[in-house]
């Protein structure tokens, strides 16, 4: 695959952003969520796997994973910014998963845009049918 700067810049923007939620999703779940009410494996599946899913095809550097990928990201993007609103003491980490979501959410909707036009992928136009 042959990518210009511009679109490995982006590429890298979304799959490091990804890549530091999925980080930042383990440590807060395994280390900083000790007194939860939630079994570990329940807390790992509910926030860890699913960044999982689309993480084969984002390596591989496909536009279409990429693309889908943002409705995953959605689910982290409305739970930091419900995290920032009802829970104080957590508020460092609902606003690193805010700033990583948000991050990787651009990139992979950019990286999605500029890599599926360079290989001629998308939605044809229809034609004027009157």
């Amino acid at each position: 695959m042959n990518l210009d700067q511009k679109t490995r810049q982006i590429r890298f923007l979304a799959l490091a952003s990804y890549l530091g939620l999925l980080a930042l999703m383990i440590i807060w779940q395994v280390w900083c969520q000790r007194d939860s009410e939630f079994s570990l494996v329940f807390r790992l599946g509910l926030w860890v796997v699913p960044l999982l899913f689309a993480l084969p095809g984002m390596l591989r550097g496909k536009p279409y994973t990429y693309a889908w990928a943002n409705f995953i990201l959605m689910w982290y993007f409305l739970h930091s910014l419900t995290m920032l609103y009802v829970a104080p003491e957590q508020r460092g980490f609902a606003l690193a998963e805010l700033l990583l979501t948000s991050a990787a959410f651009v990139g992979c909707t950019w990286y999605a845009r500029r890599q599926g036009k360079a290989l001629g992928l998308g939605l044809k136009k229809l034609k004027d049918s009157n």
